[in-house]
């Protein structure tokens, strides 16, 4: 599943080019001709994620709600500016790959970055102009120039704006959404605490703090040297909002690279190969059996409410 760093980074790709054109709607498989039509013809006005939700507004006053669950990608043609200055475009920018079938996400197995189907060195398609659909594509949104193509979501309706908002407010903290860090920082620790749910549960909890998938909690947990078992309201306060902190610098970092690179002892020679090689990027996460770069003891994996967890046993212990 994508977590909220991949979301941002979509919502980005359409501002950067959908956003403030009339777009042509349409759902080529066909499964959602109805809402499509109520957006056809009409100018996205924004394009915002709020943990891995994605929201995109369009003068018909209508919403665009979009959760890519375990299996949803945007798969872009056309012209594409890049997200990073100096980099080539992504093509693809969520779970499956269309342009390299490959499943990426939070099992990070096969792809060489977190997100597979980079056009390299040239943000455009060859061929005719829209090119045809390929899959089933649920939704495709097209200007004059790009194309943004959604397939396999969780979740794909149009909402009016209070329906969204609805959303909006049943969600945690999001770092990159929020304007007020301290004050949603402070929500968090209160959410995270009021409960007797395992903190490792707890992070992956939405409406307790957004975006936050199975890498980030197993590293945020391992960087804050907290044992994921330990329930919510033993957690003190000052360990919860750590977590927090760390989440907010975390985050942005992922937004911009694309990648979920959670090592701070890394020196800048190291960073850069850590961001093209994954078996560098973790302290835990998918490192089972393989000894804690701290203190050696064998990382173990465990599951947490069916999604498999990474610790170190000696390193990662009770308040």
């Amino acid at each position: 599943m994508p977590e909220g760093h991949t979301v941002h980074r979509i919502a980005r790709q359409l501002t950067l080019d959908l956003v403030g054109r009339p777009l042509a709607v349409s759902s080529p498989q066909g499964r959602f001709a109805a809402a499509a039509a109520r957006l056809d013809g009409h100018v996205m006005e924004s394009a915002s994620a709020v943990g891995k939700h994605l929201f995109c507004a369009f003068s018909s006053g209508d919403v665009l709600r979009v959760h890519l669950g375990l299996y949803g990608a945007w798969d872009f043609h056309g012209r594409l500016t890049p997200l990073t200055p100096g980099e080539a475009a992504w093509g693809s920018l969520g779970a499956p790959r269309l342009r390299r079938a490959v499943r990426m996400g939070e099992d990070e197995r096969e792809s060489p970055a977190d997100e597979g189907g980079l056009v390299a060195g040239v943000p455009h398609d060859d061929g005719p102009f829209p090119p045809e659909p390929v899959g089933a594509v649920r939704v495709r949104l097209a200007s004059n120039t790009t194309v943004a193509d959604l397939r396999g979501p969780s979740a794909c309706e149009v909402l009016d704006p209070d329906e969204a908002a609805a959303v909006v407010a049943r969600l945690g903290p999001d770092p990159a959404s929020e304007t007020d860090l301290d004050a949603a920082g402070a929500e968090v620790v209160r959410r995270l605490r009021a409960r007797g749910v395992a903190v490792g549960q707890l992070l992956m909890d939405q409406s307790v703090v957004a975006g936050i998938g199975n890498i980030y909690r197993a590293e945020l947990l391992f960087r804050a040297r907290l044992d994921p078992w330990t329930p919510g309201r033993q957690v003190p306060a000052e360990v919860a909002r750590a977590l927090w902190d760390d989440w907010a610098r975390l985050l942005p970092d992922g937004i911009a690279t694309g990648v979920m690179l959670t090592r701070e002892d890394l020196t800048p020679d190291e960073r850069r190969a850590a961001l093209t090689d994954r078996t560098l990027r973790h302290w835990v996460y998918g490192r089972a059996g393989e000894p804690c770069r701290v203190c050696g003891t064998p990382v173990v994996v465990e599951d947490m409410a069916a999604r498999k967890l990474y610790r170190c046993p000696r390193c990662q212990t009770r308040p």
